[in-house]
């Protein structure tokens, strides 16, 4: 897996500081996104452990109110982000840990490694950026087509429950 930045501190994506991974890597390629350079999979530097453990520290800081992965498409990174998001999971089982991705939470759920990297997810922003659908006032989110999905209740209930409009 390579990666385009880490930032300890990050309060765009998602509730509160948080640490964000940024994954290189996207076939979505959609209009106008705000990381197109993160769509090569070679972009970036090659992660380590040496990067897990660093994330790991910065999660554990009690400032820190979780880890967000975004890149790139997180999704399509899950080999190389289960065993980080395990080990935050680990250090921090009270932090929350929200993902950005471009594919639907059907779609994730329809791939074996997807949808064990969404069983360790809390919160799930799906849905491709859809230019057209812009709108710089919605909270954590850069189109309206988007969902702030509960991933906990939603794989309790079956149905989509959403954790914010």
């Amino acid at each position: 897996m390579r990666y385009g930045q880490i930032r300890q501190y990050d309060i765009a994506n998602g509730e509160g500081i948080r640490t964000s991974i940024f994954v290189t890597g996207c076939t979505h390629c959609c209009y106008n996104c705000f990381n197109e350079e993160y769509q090569d999979f070679n972009a970036g530097k090659e992660w380590t452990q040496a990067e897990t453990d660093l994330v790991v520290s910065y999660v554990k800081n009690p400032n820190c109110s979780g880890l967000t992965l975004l890149g790139g498409e997180p999704f399509q990174n899950g080999q190389g982000l289960l065993p980080v998001v395990r080990a935050v999971r680990g250090a921090a089982p009270e932090k929350k840990i929200w993902a950005y991705s471009g594919y639907e939470i059907d779609d994730i759920l329809e791939d074996e490694l997807r949808s064990a990297l969404l069983q360790e997810i809390d919160i799930l922003v799906d849905g491709r950026f859809v230019d057209e659908l812009k709108d710089p006032a919605l909270r954590f989110r850069g189109s309206s087509n988007q969902r702030i999905i509960d991933v906990r209740k939603t794989l309790e209930t079956g149905e989509v429950v959403l954790a914010m409009e």
